[in-house]
């Protein structure tokens, strides 16, 4: 790959036999061939210089319609004209979202439909924004009203100018705009070819949205530069017909493919008990899997569900990456099956060695390993100072490289926080390097800090995830913390709809499984009709945290309390023992009513409390009551019972 441009690449793929297919129904196909794509590109480009946009101007990409998305993008590539893709969602968030960005960038221009203009217009007028939306209607091409032109004239970019802006998807409030220049994307093509031996006779299916660097960095124009015949699927057309997605993979032999957590679930779940027919995925090479924090489980499950399609359990291929590193930052190796390693969950401090421990012990929790760093990106773990860590231990992830961005978009203050004088990028995340392979623990702002200790919401949602009826993407663990609190406040927050009434057994399902794995206190369980998620299926626990601590679920949780109370089943106390537990119980739950039949765990008793009340009973009957018997008897009448009984042999 000799190129150093957007530009030069799709100048050289002119004649190059091979084509894009826009899969947007099982029999609904458009197929753009390479060469057509260079004419179309330059046909936008021709609209948007008649419009009056120059080199170096912005351009807000907002459409659902991936092919007229992919002919808007390179357009404004051939004329050096910035591309801004932004998702155009259901929700208002995103309109406010593109509002808010046009602001930023200083008088834009907008490529999308007169329908999603006419939206955004209604909704810039009652928040406020005429102005801004005023301005970007004077300088918006319509897809659906566009004329028959001729082309524009291509303005050559050079390879450190700016590719395109990729604003992080899930920033509505303070929207930050990832720069990244022609020789960033390069470097990660260069990369990723290397690295996951892409070549002409791969054959690539995608339906990850373009709004987001997985879908249109990893599954277009990774594929486009190394000239790979492509297939992208619309999503919303994954999301309706989830199978779908291995019958095109089987038809096309498609060799690679990719999904985050959300689409193995989805698919599952679709699935079902149901055998597919005549399907044959063998020629599938590689499913990358990334874009979120990756379920070992899920890959388990996905691969040993797929196996009787032919489904090689080395085609699954974890990586990491992120949009400030154009996408990849470490892979797997191609060809060999994935593999994770179970590391103890109370000791991931940053700073501290990572306490690997046997799978499925008490406390651990297995992680994924993403791989090794990419030709031309660096990886290393840092402490607070983003000093260097010795290997194996827990601390940032700073990395490196051509391919990573030199700063985020008119946001100086956040670029001198975030990238070092001598290039290295703190990306957000926490993790450890067991060799030169990288095991990613969670993200340093979502991390919960309980009992003075960090904990990872992805991990203890996999745990809560073992209630009833609850699944992926409808748990989310926050630390939250209300006016006055001294420490975050470990809350659940669920998707209910139906009565608060039918709520509680989950709530009580849920705080008792997370007691009972992970010995941590569970302060909140809230239902929620609403889990707010980016376009890209990434949770937003943010905002769901600054909607708690701003009262926004009061009204449900002091109703939940109400019905909790009236559900309370009271029983006097039994005996002499039973009563001497359950004032232990009060004693070491100040706030809690402690009944006799009630199960501590769901009561919210964490580790550190259940050796509070060990503590206690061993000082009444020295030696009788193990610490683990607890667990086994977990409420005040069993575990009275269970010490009478032991009582009795004594003394016989």
């Amino acid at each position: 790959m000799q190129h150093e441009t957007l530009f030069q690449i799709l100048e050289a793929n002119r004649g190059v036999d091979r084509a894009i297919h826009y899969l947007d129904g099982e029999r609904d196909e458009a197929i753009v061939p390479f060469g057509a794509l260079y004419e179309r590109a330059l046909g936008v480009l021709g609209e948007l210089q008649r419009l009056g946009a120059r080199r170096g101007d912005k351009l807000i990409i907002f459409l659902n319609n991936n092919e007229r998305f992919i002919d808007g993008f390179w357009g404004a590539v051939s004329g050096a004209i910035i591309p801004v893709p932004l998702a155009v969602g259901i929700s208002d968030e995103h309109r406010h979202k593109l509002l808010r960005i046009a602001r930023l960038l200083e008088h834009p221009y907008l490529y999308t439909d007169r329908k999603n203009l006419e939206r955004l217009g209604a909704f810039a007028a009652s928040v406020g924004e005429s102005a801004t939306f005023d301005a970007l209607r004077a300088r918006a091409v319509l897809i659906d009203e566009m004329a028959p032109g001729a082309s524009g004239t291509a303005a050559h970019p050079g390879a450190d100018d700016t590719a395109f802006i990729q604003f992080s998807s899930g920033s509505t409030s303070e929207p930050k705009g990832i720069v990244l220049t022609h020789r960033n994307v390069i470097a990660n093509c260069r990369g990723t070819k290397l690295a996951a031996g892409f070549n002409e006779r791969d054959v690539a299916l995608s339906w990850m949205p373009l709004t987001h660097d997985m879908g249109l960095i990893g599954k277009h124009i990774f594929m486009f530069a190394n000239r790979i015949e492509n297939h992208l699927m619309s999503t919303e057309l994954f999301i309706r017909r989830p199978l779908l997605w291995p019958k095109f993979a089987s038809e096309r032999r498609a060799t690679i493919l990719s999904s985050p957590n959300f689409g193995y679930r989805h698919f599952l779940k679709v699935l079902g008990d149901r055998a597919l027919e005549g399907i044959d995925l063998s020629a599938v090479r590689l499913i990358f899997n990334g874009a979120e924090p990756i379920s070992v489980e899920l890959c388990d499950e996905f691969v040993d569900r797929m196996a009787p399609y032919k489904l090689a359990r080395t085609a699954m291929f974890p990586v990491y990456g992120l949009a400030e590193a154009t996408l990849a930052v470490t892979f797997g190796s191609p060809g060999t099956a994935y593999s994770a390693r179970s590391f103890d969950r109370h000791r991931l401090d940053i700073g501290s060695p990572a306490g690997e421990v046997p799978a499925g012990t008490t406390n651990s929790v297995s992680l994924m390993n993403v791989g090794r760093a990419i030709p031309g990106c660096e990886v290393r773990i840092a402490a607070e100072s983003r000093q260097a860590l010795p290997g194996g231990s827990i601390g940032h992830v700073l990395i490196r490289g051509d391919n990573v961005t030199k700063g985020y978009y008119a946001a100086p203050e956040i670029n001198a926080r975030t990238i070092t004088a001598d290039g290295w990028l703190d990306t957000g995340d926490l993790g450890v390097l067991i060799g030169e392979d990288l095991f990613v623990t969670g993200r340093a702002k979502e991390v919960i800090f309980v009992n003075g200790q960090n904990y990872y919401p992805h991990d203890l949602e996999a745990i809560a995830q073992r209630a009833h009826d609850l699944e992926l993407g409808k748990v989310v663990a926050a630390g939250c913390r209300p006016a006055g609190a001294e420490s975050d406040e470990l809350t659940f927050f669920i998707l209910h709809r139906g009565a608060l009434e039918e709520f509680l057994p989950i709530a009580a399902e849920v705080t008792r499984l997370v007691n009972e794995h992970s010995g941590l206190e569970v302060a909140h369980v809230v239902p929620v009709k609403r889990i707010p998620k980016t376009t890209s299926g990434k949770i937003q626990r943010v905002a769901l945290e600054r909607a708690f601590v701003g009262g926004e679920f009061t009204v449900e949780l002091d109703e939940l309390a109400r019905l909790r109370e009236s559900h309370h089943a009271h029983r006097d106390v039994g005996n002499t023992v039973e009563a001497r537990i359950k004032a232990i119980c009060d004693g070491a739950l100040p706030g809690k009513r402690v009944e006799v039949d009630d199960n501590l765990f769901e009561i919210g008793a964490s580790s550190l409390t259940l050796i509070q009340i060990h503590e206690e009973i061993d000082k009444e009957y020295p030696g009788l009551v193990d610490l683990t018997e607890l667990f086994d008897f977990p409420t005040v009448a069993q575990l009275a019972r269970h010490l009478e009984g032991k009582l009795a042999s004594q003394s016989g």
